[in-house]
């Protein structure tokens, strides 16, 4: 009869995976675009460049919730360089002479207005697919508002078109997409180091973690030894799989990097910190950190997909912040697509990661001395015991 209670394990395992699976895509179903950072840059002086200001503006305020944030901006270097620090997912930047050539259009020889729309593709590919969409369209949108006013007005007047006239008036303002820190073929890297690193990392934390599960010791001293000693060869076995991951990935997914060594050494801080993390906590918890670490990857990756702005605020707010794996995404962007330097924010908290695990670990002796120090009493009581008996 003991066979028999499989047939109830089955039907509660399909009750809680699918639970579980189906939990993990709420952030990626309810997301929706909401304060995306966009710049805005207007170096025009003239009235009908405060005015495309003024209309980009009221459109965003036409809607309860706009996709967009808009960020006014002194010049475009000020707008280049938040571009670069990952501030801002695009912008739209008005030249100088925008006002200059919409009064053009009265002349007999008009020229369109110009204005460039720059998208940030390294800070998240789909989220810039997205933002090129929507601000192409805006754009089309005024463009075709601003026609029809200067179609009407001619026919009002009666003014004759000539064919340089009227091919302007069809598309008074242009636009260029300027795409900035391109991501090329490398766009799903950051994503595809996720989960090789995450399970390498979590198989190689339980397997250090067996080799000192059940081994006595004689002191305090001898502890601490051998826990400094996992830690060193969880900094080994990082090294060892950062560079090995960057290398099949060049082999077997065609990657092409600027600078491997500085891909290979992040990825090997990446992972040492995280069988850091793994075995610190596992030695305090022992299997009940192995659910917990599996569930983080699934319900972790929807996340990672997904601009912060985009997802649910409890997930922005309680969950997005905490996850340790972020920061690999963050500082693998930043030398893949951004400034290439390997030492980054998100390089120097990995640091401080690895550094608290490390002293976790350390400071996991004390409670496995004070089990010896128990076990050692409850010995010393029962050969008393057997003393007495005799």
């Amino acid at each position: 009869m003991k066979e028999n209670k499989f047939f109830g394990i089955a039907f509660v395992a399909v009750l809680l995976l699918s639970f579980i699976f189906v939990a993990t895509q709420i952030p990626g179903a309810h997301s929706s675009p909401k304060d995306l950072p966009i710049g805005l840059v207007l170096e025009d002086e003239g009235n009908m460049g405060q005015t495309f200001v003024e209309m980009i503006q009221k459109n965003s305020q036409a809607t309860k919730e706009s996709p967009f944030k808009w960020a006014v901006l002194k010049n475009e270097q000020e707008m280049k360089e938040k571009l670069a620090n990952q501030e801002l997912y695009g912008a739209i930047y008005i030249p100088i002479d925008f006002s200059e050539k919409y009064a053009s259009f009265q002349s007999p020889t008009p020229t369109s207005a110009m204005l460039k729309i720059y998208i940030n593709q390294g800070k998240n590919a789909n989220v810039a697919t997205m933002v090129t969409q929507a601000l192409s369209t805006m754009v089309e949108k005024m463009n075709d508002n601003v026609s029809a006013q200067l179609l009407a007005i001619t026919k009002k007047n009666n003014i004759p078109l000539n064919a340089n006239q009227a091919r302007t008036y069809s598309t008074p303002i242009q636009s260029e997409i300027v795409n900035v820190h391109e991501t090329g073929k490398l766009s799903n890297a950051p994503l595809s180091f996720f989960q090789p690193i995450w399970m390498s990392s979590l198989i190689s934390a339980i397997l250090l973690w067996f080799t000192g599960r059940n081994r006595k010791f004689n002191s305090v001293l001898e502890q601490l030894k051998f826990r400094g000693f996992q830690a060193l060869i969880a900094m080994i076995i990082g090294l060892f799989g950062g560079y090995l991951l960057t290398w099949y990935s060049t082999w077997m997914l065609d990657y092409e990097f600027a600078d491997f060594h500085h891909v290979a050494l992040f990825l090997s801080l990446t992972c040492a910190t995280f069988i850091l993390l793994i075995l610190a906590i596992t030695t305090w918890i022992q299997f009940a950190s192995l659910p917990i670490f599996v569930l983080l990857m699934f319900f972790g990756l929807p996340l990672l997909q997904i601009a912060p702005e985009m997802l649910p605020s409890f997930y922005a707010d309680w969950i997005y912040p905490w996850l340790p794996f972020r920061f690999m995404f963050e500082g693998l962007k930043e030398i893949l697509f951004f400034s290439g330097k390997l030492w980054s924010s998100a390089a120097v908290t990995l640091c401080w990661m690895a550094v608290v695990s490390i002293l976790v670990l350390l400071l996991s002796v004390v409670k496995r001395s004070s089990y010896i120090e128990e076990d050692v009493s409850a010995e010393g009581l029962s050969s008393d015991m057997k003393e007495r008996e005799v």
